[in-house]
């Protein structure tokens, strides 16, 4: 992932900054602790399409 791409994006929902988990290819928002996947490069920044994380998942993200 292009680290200008992150910069620029955020939160669909709440406009709060992302993190990149590299290994299971996907945008994180803490806030929402929601994950969205990246698929073939791209960030997929739909509400539909991300998961929910648990509030462990979130405090393991660096």
């Amino acid at each position: 992932m292009d680290n200008k791409l992150l910069e620029i994006l955020a939160c669909p929902i709440c406009k709060s900054p992302l993190v990149y988990d590299k290994s299971a290819q996907e945008l994180i928002c803490k806030a929402d602790r929601l994950a969205f996947p990246v698929r073939d490069g791209i960030p997929v920044m739909l509400e539909d399409e991300a998961r929910s994380l648990s509030s462990e998942d979130v405090a393991q993200l660096k």
